[in-house]
């Protein structure tokens, strides 16, 4: 599996299949990821492989450091310091519909809102944007491969 930040400075590899994925929802997680929480999922630290560029580093807590593009802020790694896992963000990762999470962590900063957000209407990308909008528009996102 591979994966990388938004703008494409910073590549990774996957040298096994990741396991144990999870969501977090303790408040340094949402802070980390401006959301309500974070996905995360996980393998032994020599089975990630750097590929373009290198993440910066975030020593969250004394237990934690967070790895992310300085460029465009993408979250990319969490890593306890005692241990050899590291765990990715399954957001980054170039096909995250291969990942279901297993359990979630710090249920009690889960946000009110979470539980409902199944239940809220919804639309495609398209729906809302006129199509010369959509002809006009470029994507300085990097593509979900390499």
């Amino acid at each position: 599996m591979t994966g990388g930040c938004q703008c494409g400075a910073v590549r990774y590899a996957l040298q096994s299949e990741p396991t144990h994925a999870s969501i977090c929802h303790c408040r340094m997680c949402q802070k980390a990821f401006g959301n309500y929480f974070a996905a995360l999922t996980g393998i032994e630290m020599q089975d990630l492989v750097w590929t373009k560029g290198a993440p910066s580093i975030f020593r969250s807590s004394s237990a934690a450091e967070r790895g992310f593009c300085r460029d465009c802020g993408t979250p990319l790694t969490y890593r306890y310091l005692r241990g050899n896992r590291i765990t990715v963000s399954i957001g980054s990762l170039d096909e995250p519909e291969r990942i279901q999470p297993e359990i979630q962590y710090g249920i009690e900063n889960r946000l009110p809102a979470f539980e409902h957000l199944h239940t809220l209407p919804g639309e495609r990308t398209e729906d809302g944007t006129p199509p010369e909008e959509l002809a006009a528009m470029v994507s300085y996102q990097h593509p979900d491969h390499d």
